[in-house]
């Protein structure tokens, strides 16, 4: 540890709470005592030049791009904490859904009603966007070409903007995400109806990179469980009632829910 003179970090996660991560490095930063750098990658995780040549020291990222690059990187990431949520939905526990949403205006109601519509999705990598709704597709024995025509947005907001202004007529939402939008922009909710919930799912982690001491991930994990106050100001700005110690079993639930679709040939749908 005391080699370690900054932390690279690196979010991968949707921008709205990217000013938290930022609090979260801050405060990491001065409980070790060393300099942090944090950037919002450009890129899908498992094309990042960054985490492709082990360049970084921690990384907020989804949970099923954690378990497809530790299945050809031998467990090169360890989960260290996730973020628990204050809501009651998520039973003191770290883990999200994935909102499926639609415009209130529309005629559709149920997941049924998806059937031959437009899907919108941030990127075919996300657990919450694609993999999440493949599964459903799976569980429902529903056809890979269930929904008429799938586009990808980029992000969970533009999904969002996309679903409101008839772009594309659902998708399958990050229900943190959805939730923070809604407090962001509450005018939305009159925009947007919720028609089925997937779920519970592991919660996006902070990962830390198996190049780091290990003493040094213990201690970036017990900072993390007992905040500081301008730290617990920032959780409860997000609606984030604590953080949760994770490691990879918590996960394997999702890398079983995406091979499985891979086997079915339901890598691709629509």
């Amino acid at each position: 540890m005391s080699e370690l003179t900054q932390l690279r970090v690196v979010s991968y996660l949707a921008p709205s709470w990217f000013w938290f991560y930022e609090a979260i490095v801050a405060y990491l930063g001065q409980i070790l005592e060393v300099e942090t750098q944090l950037q919002a990658s450009k890129y899908d995780p498992l094309q990042d030049p960054i985490l492709l040549t082990n360049q970084l020291d921690l990384a907020f990222i989804c949970g099923l791009p954690l378990v497809r690059y530790n299945q050809v990187a031998a467990h090169q990431l360890q989960p260290v904490v996730a973020p628990v949520m204050e809501a009651p939905r998520y039973q003191n526990r770290p883990v999200y859904f994935t909102d499926v949403i639609v415009n209130a205006g529309s005629h559709l109601f149920s997941f049924a009603d998806l059937a031959g519509k437009t899907l919108c999705y941030n990127d075919p990598g996300s657990n919450s966007g694609y993999n999440l709704i493949r599964h459903r597709l799976l569980q429902g024995k529903h056809p890979k070409n269930f929904f008429g025509q799938t586009i990808q947005s980029g992000f969970h907001q533009r999904s969002i903007r996309w679903v409101v202004e008839g772009v594309a007529d659902c998708a399958g939402i990050d229900s943190v995400v959805l939730e923070q939008e809604l407090r962001d922009f509450p005018d939305l909710s009159e925009h947007l109806r919720v028609v089925e919930v997937i779920g519970p799912c592991p919660m996006p982690p902070l990962v830390a990179a198996q190049h780091l001491d290990k003493s040094l991930i213990q201690q970036i994990q017990a900072a993390l469980l007992q905040p500081d106050a301008e730290l617990q100001t920032a959780m409860t700005k997000v609606g984030v009632k604590r953080f949760a110690s994770v490691d990879f079993l918590d996960y394997e639930a999702i890398a079983t829910i995406y091979n499985t679709a891979i086997q079915a040939g339901y890598e691709v749908i629509g």
